[in-house]
């Protein structure tokens, strides 16, 4: 019993010690930590608001402001190691050293953040813009190093690592998607009317873009019918919704002067 209370009181005698020794440089530290840490998050969230202002896009807006930000923290972090007496000569050593065996290790990652810099940079597409890559399409709703997030109209959530976008061919339709539909008409009806039908149809919703203008006309012929081909602009967040519209106002357009016939 004696020999843990002696333990105990050497314990705390070397707490005691080391509180007064490094206690003042320990809180120091922290608050210098502390404070750095809120300046590097308010510098970046400054860098990135200023950059949007200069009408840079959403994207390099948010870099500039993530590079800003590490910077500073890398920065408050050495000073800190500094007030410990810490050198960051050997830290900077055994990082180098280290470096070359987790690049193996971090391929995949590695090569995503490659990616992503490229993507941020060259700007092949911008947050807003409607792409379609590697089978799977949305809007563009953030790009980070990792991966660039996409959302569907269906609302879905895609993510897609940045160097599967990278290199590939990429469809970047802006806001709006080309919608393209076939009418099967018969050959004797009056095509002019059905085409003059066809663009009131379309006339009649605010979604649907009048510049480039929808396009109407004969598609291709069959042995005893003609195909019309319809394209038109639509919104990306409602694509579906808007396409699925237009063709129920285009069938009732063209039973309503009898080239389709009522059910």
């Amino acid at each position: 019993m004696q020999q843990d209370f002696n333990s105990l009181n050497k314990l705390i005698e070397l707490g005691l010690d080391f509180a007064v020794r490094y206690g003042l440089q320990l809180l120091g530290a922290l608050v210098v930590f502390v404070i750095g840490l809120k300046l590097a998050l308010w510098l970046g969230m400054r860098t990135t608001l200023l950059a949007e202002r200069k009408k840079l896009d959403v994207t390099l807006a948010r870099f500039f402001g993530n590079v800003v930000k590490i910077i500073v923290l890398t920065a408050v972090i050495l000073i800190t190691l500094g007030n410990f007496g810490i050198s960051i000569a050997p830290l900077i050593a055994l990082a180098g050293a280290s470096a070359f065996g987790a690049t193996l290790a971090i391929q995949g990652p590695l090569s995503n953040y490659g990616a992503g810099l490229a993507i941020i940079l060259s700007r092949p597409f911008v947050v807003g813009d409607t792409i379609e890559v590697k089978h799977v399409s949305g809007v563009v709703e953030d790009i980070t190093l990792a991966a660039t997030r996409l959302r569907n109209e269906d609302g879905e959530e895609i993510t897609v690592p940045n160097k599967s976008i990278n290199g590939e061919i990429i469809v970047n339709s802006r806001s709006h998607r080309v919608v393209e539909t076939r009418v099967t008409l018969e050959q004797t009806v009056d095509h002019a009317a059905a085409f003059a039908a066809i663009k009131k149809a379309l006339s009649g919703f605010e979604g649907v873009m009048t510049g480039p203008a929808p396009q109407i006309g004969i598609h291709e012929f069959t042995a005893f019918d003609l195909v019309v081909g319809v394209r038109y602009w639509a919104p990306s967040r409602q694509y579906f919704q808007t396409r699925y519209a237009v063709n129920t106002a285009i069938l009732e357009e063209l039973r309503s002067i009898r080239i389709l016939p009522r059910v």
